[in-house]
């Protein structure tokens, strides 16, 4: 997923000893706008790891952004630590410091690792932090758009296969039940799906449960593979479709939160082959960037659900340029996204007085 062909435009490795900070921003794309992505923190092997993570993630952000119709790049950044036990005021403020020094090239937010609370830390030194909570002015928790926009790209699948984007008497078979996955369980027992969930964590599932009687649970994910259901969703880790998973899934449709879902590139092709519909992944989860970028505009949940609304549309749009091109969603998705980054972000070129 590499954008027309060219490499990343910016990588920042940042150091601050007396903090211990350790990080690197890696810039993808700024021909739409400033490049948008979260901030990871997390225990990595070693600096290659965490560079590779963020150079991927990046790119994935450029191509989110432009398919939800945002102004902005991409661009992701990682702390190489253990959030439990590294994290502190001084080194976030120093990571505050070097996004700032950015200029505004790079806008962050929460990712894996870090919270609406330590964005608002971040925020001390800096005017590009994003994702604060809502005791400063920002959106809160972004999971609860992320998961409406899964929900609205499975009802777009299922009026792509079914005629009816209604999902009442479907089975849906969820993969992890953590913040994304819960929110998605509410929308799809309002809608009257039959919901099967598991999760590593029986805490996470014995809440949904709670509040959501009907929803059966099996132990595990092979399990849940194995139990008859109309959709696979997948929101936990990424890598969760590989070629053995896909050799195995019932379902007709994939659509879940987790990022990047595939394993390999070419597990796209296998779920074509094998009949089942792949929602991408960056195309269904993009209601939280969405959520984070209205922040800048003064933050209105209305507004920023308004924009999340527009998901459906363009999951329709890219599942059926897939069958008319005869490849598959994951390969329409990225030409979609491709294609805005070329169209509108070429306009930069024509010069504005001043």
């Amino acid at each position: 997923m590499e954008i027309l062909g060219s490499g990343h435009e910016q990588v920042v490795f940042c150091s601050d000893a007396e903090s211990g900070l350790r990080a690197v921003i890696a810039v993808h794309s700024t021909a739409l706008g400033p490049a948008l992505g979260g901030t990871r923190f997390y225990p990595y092997a070693d600096e290659e790891s965490a560079v590779a993570d963020a150079l991927r993630l990046s790119a994935a952000m450029s191509y989110k952004n432009s398919l939800a119709g945002l102004d902005l790049g991409g661009g992701k950044a990682v702390i190489i630590g253990d959030p439990r036990t590294d994290k502190t005021e001084a080194l976030l403020r120093a990571y505050g410091r070097f996004v700032e020094a950015l200029g505004g090239r790079y806008l962050t937010a929460c990712d894996v690792g870090t919270s609406n609370a330590d964005l608002d830390v971040v925020a001390r030194e800096t005017r590009f932090a994003h994702g604060r909570s809502e005791a400063y002015g920002g959106c809160g928790d972004s999971s609860v758009l992320t998961a409406y926009g899964v929900f609205l790209g499975m009802q777009a699948a299922a009026q792509h296969c079914w005629g009816s984007r209604s999902l009442a008497g479907r089975t849906v078979a969820v993969a992890g039940a953590g913040k994304v996955g819960s929110h998605l369980i509410g929308h799809l027992a309002d809608d009257g799906a039959d919901v099967v969930v598991t999760d590593v964590d029986p805490a996470a599932v014995e809440r949904v449960r709670a509040r959501h009687p009907q929803v059966r649970a099996v132990p595990d994910t092979a399990t849940l593979i194995r139990t008859e259901h109309d959709v696979y969703s997948p929101n936990a880790l990424g890598g969760a479709l590989d070629p053995g998973t896909v050799a195995a899934l019932p379902s007709r449709i994939v659509c879940g939160g987790a990022n990047n879902q595939l394993a390999t590139p070419d597990v796209a092709g296998q779920l074509r082959d094998r009949g089942i519909l792949y929602a991408p992944d960056y195309l269904v989860n993009a209601g939280g960037v969405i959520q984070v970028e209205d922040e800048r505009h003064g933050f209105s949940f209305a507004r920023a659900r308004s924009k999340a609304d527009g998901i459906f549309d363009v999951a329709l749009r890219v599942f059926r340029a897939a069958d008319e091109e005869g490849v598959s969603p994951a390969v329409a998705a990225d030409r979609l996204a491709e294609e805005r980054i070329r169209s509108v972000g070429r306009l930069a070129t024509i010069r504005l007085p001043g």
